[in-house]
């Protein structure tokens, strides 16, 4: 067991979306290191099932869903496995999401990534969470505080804040809404950018002088979804190493 102690209640069970990799498989192996049982969905099944590995080897309770979050089906019947398999689902990471870089059209590339956050939400609060549940999306310091190239990432990014700030404000007695917001990141998405031209440029810009890890923007995460955070709603938290505040 973990000596870092966020509050959370042993058992507890944690809901992340986007599992199988990078920022979704940091929050899930941190969070079993807390005691928390994990729910892992992921389109990948190769990468979920290695995240659920490493998560039963530390002596967690795991369930595992391989789903598109944007298809109400999938997230429908995914709910009811997974409240089969660990009960009450009473903390949610909506973290799943297309890579900045997929060719995506603009009204798909909002319908999926924006309604997969409402989809999941929505289909989460109705099974009832119960006392101290909480929600995180991840979100993206693009969109919101620096516009990017890609139109349809900008804009769902900022529109899943604004979802939040919603939720923050109109359904705070069920459960409190953050968003994290990382720049940029060491996942496999951008694997070999460091190294780049472009990143070594951009690298510069960052007053840290390095890109975030998974586990930098998964600890962020893990607080926001804690009873330590339990006043803390409707928040957008840059983890961007100051990115941000530079440009």
């Amino acid at each position: 067991m973990s000596t870092i102690d966020l509050g959370f209640t042993a058992g507890d069970a944690l809901l992340i979306t986007g599992a199988g990799s990078g920022i979704g498989r940091a929050t899930a192996l941190n969070a079993v290191a807390l005691g928390l049982s994990v729910s892992l969905w992921d389109l990948d099944p190769d990468g979920l099932s290695a995240t659920a590995e490493q998560a039963r080897s530390a002596g967690a309770a795991v369930h595992t869903w391989v789903a598109d979050v944007s298809d109400d089906a999938a997230v429908e019947d995914g709910f009811a496995d997974a409240g089969a398999t660990l009960g009450s689902i009473r903390l949610l990471h909506n973290n799943a999401g297309p890579a900045s870089s997929s060719n995506l059209p603009f009204d798909r590339a909002l319908e999926i990534c924006v309604g997969s956050v409402r989809r999941m939400t929505d289909a989460w609060a109705a099974a009832g969470p119960g006392e101290g549940a909480a929600m995180v999306a991840t979100t993206s310091v693009a969109g919101t505080l620096v516009g990017t190239d890609n139109a349809w990432y900008s804009a769902s990014k900022a529109a899943i804040m604004g979802y939040i700030r919603h939720l923050a404000a109109h359904r705070a007695a069920e459960f409190r809404s953050n968003g994290v917001a990382p720049g940029m990141t060491d996942t496999p998405r951008l694997a070999g950018f460091a190294g780049s031209e472009t990143g070594q440029r951009v690298l510069q810009r960052i007053p840290l002088r390095r890109m975030a890890s998974p586990d930098d923007i998964a600890w962020a995460t893990l607080f926001l979804l804690s009873p330590l955070a339990g006043y803390v709603n409707g928040v957008f938290l840059p983890v961007d190493g100051g990115w941000t505040v530079t440009q």
